[in-house]
């Protein structure tokens, strides 16, 4: 029986050779050539990816830090005595490499009971400070002042708290939140 099981065995393999030494080279050099070809296109999806995220990420950081900033006091203006007509403070820039141009920062103003959008500034170089380039530009180490009329609308009186918005084109808006003193004198420094 043994002798039988043992001659179908035979039988079944008499024909085959072995792999030759040749044809396993070019097995594993097909092999490492598929590899390393989907190594790289990885490696390239991940470089493109890493790109990606590093744009998001500056991007991100550009329109979350601030272009402009509140230099000194706000001062809040009154021509009767009785309520406030004006809001004035300094801007500067943030970030020196920067410019905003006057022109494009929107206002707007609201209440508890007042809300406005879009309010005309009236933006001009501060005393001291040095013309750089356009008038209607904010530049490296120039300082300007604002003054914003409060909407008459508005009944800005004593222990009244208001806002106002500054939104640049770029980077964050600059929130003034502010609460009128007791007494309204004709000039109030805010801080």
């Amino acid at each position: 029986m043994f002798k039988k099981i043992w001659g179908l065995i035979r039988a079944v393999h008499k024909e085959e050779a072995g792999i030759t030494g040749l044809e396993t080279a070019i097995i594993l050099i097909a092999f490492v050539t598929v590899a390393s070809v989907l190594a790289y296109t990885v490696l390239s999806a991940g470089i493109f990816s890493a790109e990606r995220g590093k744009e998001t990420v500056y991007k991100g950081l550009e329109s979350a830090q601030s272009t402009l900033e509140i230099k000194g006091s706000v001062l809040a203006l009154s021509d009767n005595l009785t309520k406030i007509d004006h809001v004035q403070f300094s801007i500067a820039l943030t970030i020196a490499n920067e410019l905003v141009d006057t022109s494009t920062i929107v206002y707007n103003y609201f209440d508890d009971t007042t809300h406005a959008e879009g309010l005309t500034a009236n933006v001009t170089l501060s005393a001291g400070s040095t013309e750089r380039g356009s008038s209607s530009a904010i530049e490296a180490d120039e300082v300007h002042v604002v003054s914003i009329d409060i909407p008459a609308s508005a009944n800005v009186t004593a222990y009244k708290t208001f806002t106002i918005q500054m939104i640049p084109p770029k980077g964050a808006s600059v929130t003034i939140r502010r609460t009128i003193p007791g007494t309204i004198l004709s000039v109030l420094d805010l801080q």
